[in-house]
């Protein structure tokens, strides 16, 4: 069964672990090409969530190695594109150590809400799910001013997810999660409950590792490359009920030749093959990787 912590009760972040156990299309920020290349019109964030971006971007909560990172992910641009507003509340699935948490918890901390949907910081003491679970639990104790104010739900893979109660979140966001889904056969479950969790013109914005068009698209492939075809993705989040409201090329990578031995984790900030080939990897870059923004009608 899966556990849900304290049913969204406004309670600690640290309690709340310890107590589980576990419409129109919108386009490209501004600037930026749209799928199509063209300059896209501005996003639906406002000026003060804007202003509440930057500065947690900034912000000491954020390890020096995340602020490096900005370059690849570019969470500002993004967070504009799929049109964050400071007084939603936000469902974010598998954060991992919380990068992206790191920068949404302080611009949703005073007027939205952030709810984390992860692992169990209580199980499995030798899986990767635990271990980032421990690791942004502890991050969220030292550090009560930016975190204190986050809710967890504790999800396991094997079980249906319940992400709160239905039509309660205006956004959910995975950042480069979609792949472990369909390589790990779940990818419907997963759909379903964000569908679920949405309210009616809720946001679903996606970021993950693009495949070339036509790649392949069973779960073996998927797992063993972390590529997925954008049109899959698409495809997949329309027939679970999604529309299509916008598309972004504000993460694209050009230099990503999406062949590698160990798939993507071959290149940066992984670097599966250690130092064989690394100033090419470098040179290469993270990914490249699709941005999409989906609406529930």
């Amino acid at each position: 069964m899966n556990r849900i912590l304290a049913c969204f009760a406004p309670v600690s972040i640290a309690a709340l672990l310890v107590a589980c156990g576990g419409s129109s299309a919108s386009s490209a920020p501004a600037g930026a090409p749209s799928a199509a290349g063209a300059a896209a019109p501005a996003s639906g964030t406002d000026a003060a969530t804007d202003a509440k971006i930057r500065a947690s971007l900034a912000g000491a909560q954020r390890t020096d190695k995340e602020k490096a990172r900005d370059a690849y992910r570019h969470p500002l641009e993004t967070l504009e594109f799929l049109g964050l507003r400071d007084d939603m509340t936000v469902v974010e699935l598998s954060p991992g150590a919380g990068w992206y948490t790191a920068v949404l918890a302080p611009v949703l901390r005073d007027r939205g809400k952030l709810i984390v949907a992860g692992g169990d910081p209580n199980g499995d003491p030798n899986s990767e799910g635990t271990k980032n679970a421990q690791a942004l639990r502890d991050r969220f104790q030292k550090d009560p001013q930016a975190f204190g104010k986050v809710q967890a739900i504790v999800v396991a893979r094997d079980k249906p997810w319940v992400l709160g109660a239905p039509e309660s979140a205006d956004m959910v966001l995975t950042f480069r999660n979609f792949h472990n889904w369909v390589g790990g056969g779940t990818i419907d479950g997963v759909l379903k409950s964000v569908f679920a969790v949405l309210k009616h013109g809720g946001v679903f914005g996606v970021t993950d590792h693009r495949a070339n068009p036509g790649a392949p698209t069973d779960a073996k492939t998927v797992g063993h490359t972390g590529y997925v075809p954008e049109a899959y993705v698409i495809q997949l989040a329309e027939a679970a009920g999604f529309k299509l409201a916008g598309k972004s090329d504000v993460n694209a990578n050009p230099r990503d030749t999406k062949d590698y031995p160990k798939g993507v984790w071959t290149l940066p900030p992984t670097y599966e093959l250690g130092d064989q080939d690394r100033a090419k990897y470098e040179a290469i870059g993270e990914s490249d990787r699709m941005t999409l923004r989906f609406v529930k009608p």
